[in-house]
């Protein structure tokens, strides 16, 4: 078997991609994700079955073993078949040369940061982006080599991260940009004219891998940099939290949702940096070393609410 087009992917940004580019674009002759297991494996952030797609559009998907595609079954199918062009959304993982060495148009993805690649290769860029109080997100539709993230850029464009945006607006953005690039490099290579620019002026930099511990709030740290946590690793990533500490009781763990700078203006000096001020139908206002924030959605632990005089630490 013969395929044009291919989209990898294993979230829900991959199904949105799919079924823009199958429903507005060209349609898609093959989709390669990964089977439940594999999925449930690797705690996938976003991560959503895609098998369903195969009834209800009609486009064959085959799951894969092991997200790193070296399973037998998987090479096995990769090199009994033929392939062109391939996109990958949402897929967190190197594609093995044995399987970028089947695509003669080559594989495309998805890389962004606040500079131009070699900059900001690595993990979890728009997470970084967003920590880091990066108010721009360059996003790259580039070509897969044996290496992460190469400057080998099919086009790029660019949105605005706003002090307003949490990791979901900023992820949305990025859906918008995605389905654009992608739609521009269908059409080209429909035309056989994909142009890849590899020559970058860029120094090379690194986004290290985040987990969920990296969540941790300091509440020692400046009012924007507990606020960038926040809203960088807030859902569908795994949160930020911090623990109140409760007479007789181990510390209850406290995940916070979304939270925004509150004032820096007025006096809270009879509060410790962390400790809750007051509370506001349930919003505590959380004094900051240079001022103080509102927190409009959090989970405790043991489900008791939050009272002023808690102390976040």
């Amino acid at each position: 078997m013969d395929y044009g087009l291919t989209v990898f992917g294993v979230k829900d940004s991959s199904e949105d991609m799919i079924r823009f580019l199958h429903g507005s674009v060209r349609k898609i002759d093959l989709v390669i994700s990964v089977s439940d297991s594999v999925r449930g494996k690797n705690d996938i952030a976003g991560g959503t079955g895609l098998k369903g797609l195969e009834k209800e559009l009609g486009i064959p998907v085959f799951e894969a073993d092991s997200y790193l595609l070296k399973d037998d079954a998987t090479l096995s199918f990769i090199s009994g078949n033929g392939f062109d062009l391939g996109i990958c959304m949402g897929w967190q993982r190197l594609i093995p040369v044995e399987v970028l060495s089947r695509f003669r148009s080559g594989v495309f993805g998805f890389h962004g940061n606040a500079g131009y690649l070699p900059f900001g290769r690595g993990r979890s860029p728009l997470n970084w982006s967003m920590i880091l109080g990066d108010t721009r997100f360059n996003l790259n539709l580039f070509r897969y080599d044996e290496n992460p993230d190469s400057p080998n850029v099919f086009a790029t464009e660019t949105f605005e991260i706003t002090p307003f945006d949490d990791i979901r607006t900023a992820q949305y953005k990025n859906q918008i940009l995605s389905r654009r690039l992608a739609q521009r490099l269908v059409r080209a290579w429909e035309k056989g004219e994909v142009i890849v620019n590899t020559v970058s002026k860029d120094y090379d930099s690194w986004y290290e891998k985040r987990t969920a511990k990296d969540g941790r709030l300091d509440m020692k740290a400046r009012t924007r940099e507990i606020y960038n946590l926040i809203r960088g690793v807030s859902a569908p990533f795994p949160g930020a939290f911090c623990f109140v500490e409760k007479p007789g009781t181990d510390p209850v763990k406290i995940t916070v949702w979304e939270a925004r700078p509150f004032d820096q203006i007025i006096d809270l000096s009879g509060f410790a940096p962390g400790e809750i001020a007051f509370v506001f139908e349930n919003r505590p206002v959380i004094r900051t070393v240079d001022g103080s924030l509102i927190i409009n959605k959090y989970e405790s632990e043991d489900g008791s609410p939050l009272k002023a005089g808690d102390i976040l630490k």
